[in-house]
Formats: structure tokens, C-alpha cells, sequence
């Protein structure tokens, strides 16, 4: 087992997960990056955890696969000996938009897939590694960070299955840090707001008009980093009181405004 803590991150090849990835390394712990991407297409990114002087860890599979979640628990677990972290921010948007009355199922089915069923399954399984080491009395203080999204409470008719998936995290987040807190595990969600990424760049012209016009209080797009700035502060072991928790950082839209 090393001695460095150790932290997971799916969909950590680009966008918001590579940002916490790079975080976490900045900060000492072993990573183990978990995407679908092959890593030649992201070597860029990749090569960036070369400057930490961390042992890093890059695992191709299918977070919707259950034996790719299998073997990526597995691969850690003979890599490193521990879980410290666990961040699961994997998530897809449909690959078409649209509206609720013409969703299709196979659209349905693979963001749940992939954004609920895979995330709740994963957990599942590094719980139970995560239970493991504590009643091993291995030093450890295990945490888990579910990435959301603002889409958990705010509805999008043309991209329900996304919404819904993002209502299912939160209640994921609520199950899992009521059954793991008897152990010390202590589970956070973090909702982002209007990030810049890959994904929202398809509608960059739509939310520059919206935050232009204040729907957010703070007007700016979020970035990556901003995210990973949370990840941080819920890794630290100074929110040893809190489990359950929520973390908004989309820019005060959660504010409701007369």
C-alpha cells in the first residue's frame, strides 16, 4: 500500500474532471483517471500529470460496463493498495436534443446508463473497498464527491433524460452518505452552474445572452478550475462535521429572485 492517498476520477480525460484530477495531484494524491477516451487522443492532458511527481494512473473503460467498473476498482486496488477518493463526475448529454414528447428510449437509456446506473454501481463498489480499509484500521478518511449539475432541479424539456439522470445523483448522494456514515465515509454533491466545457460549448452564444442578462448573480461563465476549487476544499478533512451536503457553485443561480 503506498503511503500518498489516493483519489479516482472518472471522466477526468478533459473538461471539469481533468481540472479536479490536476487539482488532487497538485496536492499529493496518487491519481487513477477513469474515461472512455483512448489516451492517445488526450495524451495532452495526460502528459500534464508528468510535472506532479505523483504516481498516475489512466484506465480506458465504460462507466455504463459493469465489468469495466469491476476492473477499475481492481486495477487501484493492485496499484495503489487504497481509495481515498472517489469523484464521480463521468456524465454524457443525449447525443440529439429533444423535446420530452419526442424522447426516444434508446437516448433514455444511455444517459442513465452512464450518468446514473454507472455512477451508483461504481460507488457501490469502492464503498465496499472503502469499508474495508477503515475496519482494516488502515489510516484513512474516505470521502466521495458526486458531480451534478444545476439540471437537478432546473428543467430542460429538451434534454430530460440529462435532468433526470442529475435528480437521481442527488438522491444517490443523500442514500449513500446515510449508509456510510456509521463508517466514517462521508459523501458531498457538487452542483455546477454555466461551466465552459466541451460540452456546453454547443450552446456558448444561448448562455452568454442568458448570463448578460443576469441569469446568474455572478456574471461570468464557470470554469473547470472553479470546480476543482470545491473538490479541494471538500478533500480537506475540514468539513469533518458535515455529510449529505450540497455544494452550489454555479454562480448564485440556485437563487430564487422576485
Amino acid at each position: 500500500m503506498i503511503d500518498k492517498k489516493v483519489a479516482i476520477v472518472t471522466g477526468g480525460a478533459r473538461g471539469i474532471g481533468n481540472s479536479i484530477a490536476q487539482q488532487l495531484a497538485k496536492e499529493g494524491y496518487a491519481i487513477a483517471i477513469f474515461d472512455v477516451i483512448p489516451p492517445e487522443n488526450v495524451k495532452e492532458n495526460l502528459d500534464l500529470f508528468n510535472d506532479y511527481n505523483v504516481p498516475f494512473i489512466y484506465i480506458q473503460g465504460n462507466l455504463a460496463d459493469s465489468n469495466d467498473r469491476q476492473r477499475l476498482v481492481k486495477d487501484v486496488i493492485e496499484r495503489f493498495g487504497r481509495i481515498d477518493v472517489l469523484v464521480n463526475n463521468a456524465g454524457v448529454s443525449p447525443k440529439v436534443r429533444k423535446d420530452i414528447l419526442e424522447m426516444e428510449e434508446e437516448s433514455f437509456d444511455f444517459v442513465i446508463g452512464i450518468n446514473l446506473k454507472g455512477t451508483l454501481f461504481l460507488t457501490q463498489l469502492v464503498a465496499r473497498e472503502m469499508i474495508r480499509l477503515v475496519n482494516s484500521d488502515v489510516d484513512i478518511q474516505p470521502i466521495i464527491i458526486n458531480i451534478s449539475s444545476m439540471s437537478a432541479y432546473t428543467s430542460s424539456t429538451s434534454r430530460g433524460e440529462y435532468c433526470i439522470s442529475k435528480a437521481g445523483i442527488s438522491m444517490i448522494t443523500k442514500l449513500f452518505a446515510d449508509r456510510l456514515a456509521e463508517y466514517g465515509i462521508y459523501v458531498y454533491e457538487i452542483r455546477p452552474g454555466i461551466i465552459m466545457t466541451d460540452m456546453t460549448s454547443v450552446v456558448k452564444e444561448k448562455y452568454d445572452k442568458l448570463i448578460d442578462e443576469g441569469v446568474t448573480l455572478i456574471k461570468r461563465w464557470g470554469y473547470p478550475q472553479d470546480i476543482a476549487n470545491a473538490v479541494s476544499v471538500l478533500c480537506s478533512g475540514k468539513l469533518s462535521y458535515s455529510t449529505g451536503e450540497v455544494i452550489n457553485v454555479d454562480g448564485g443561480f440556485h437563487i430564487r429572485r422576485l
